[in-house]
This record gives C-alpha cells, sequence and structure tokens, in this order.
C-alpha cells in the first residue's frame, strides 16, 4: 500500500469516527467545498466529491511524522451550541485514536481544532 493510499483510508476512518462523535455538527468545510457550493460553480458535477478525498473529509488532514514514523492527525471541527468545546474535543481524540487503533501502524498524535459553532 502506497504511503498516499494509506493516508487517504486513515483520512476517512477519520471522518467517520468525527461525525459520529455527539456535539459534533461537521467537520470545517475546505475551500472546494465552499466554491462548489457558491455560484456558477454549484452547478458544474455539484455534489462530486473533491478528487482523491470523501466529501466530507476536507476538515482532516494526515501526515506523516518524520523521525518517528507516526501519523499526525489535525481535526478542525464545527461543533452544536449546548455543547462544552473541551468535552467534544476529548471525545473527538477518543474516538480518532480508538477508530485507528488497528489500521494506523505507527504512533499518533490528534489535534483537534473547534472553528465555530452552529
Amino acid at each position: 500500500m502506497t504511503e498516499q493510499h494509506a493516508s487517504g483510508e486513515l483520512t476517512d476512518t477519520v471522518a467517520r469516527a468525527v461525525l459520529d462523535t455527539a456535539g459534533v455538527a461537521f467537520l470545517r468545510p475546505g475551500l472546494a467545498q465552499l466554491l462548489r457550493a457558491s455560484g456558477p460553480l454549484s452547478r458544474v458535477r455539484a455534489g462530486s466529491p473533491v478528487v482523491g478525498r470523501s466529501p466530507h473529509s476536507s476538515g482532516v488532514r494526515v501526515r506523516r511524522l518524520g523521525g518517528t514514523g507516526g501519523w499526525h492527525i489535525e481535526v478542525h471541527v464545527v461543533l452544536h451550541r449546548g455543547h462544552r468545546a473541551v468535552d467534544v474535543t476529548r471525545s473527538v481524540r477518543a474516538a480518532v485514536t480508538e477508530a485507528l487503533r488497528g489500521a494506523a501502524d505507527a504512533p499518533l498524535r490528534v489535534s483537534v481544532t473547534v472553528t465555530g459553532l452552529v
């Protein structure tokens, strides 16, 4: 399995785990999703995923850590109002760690950033 393929699979696994966490409204949309949702661009292949990525994984970045061979997982989420950010971010970290327990072949470093509330 190539590193790019492994990174893509990890990204999709992380996205599913994050979206299943209580208090998470959605992953932060990426530039492609924002542009696709606006005006004339939304008519061109609306709903089609970004090439090589899940349409819901733009708020997740997965990259190799130098030296250790581990993975750095960055998650950017928007939360539902009424949920404490600290509780949700802890739950997201735990969900990601659990989801990748067997999938990741090296140590993990997970960071969670709350980018908004709805």
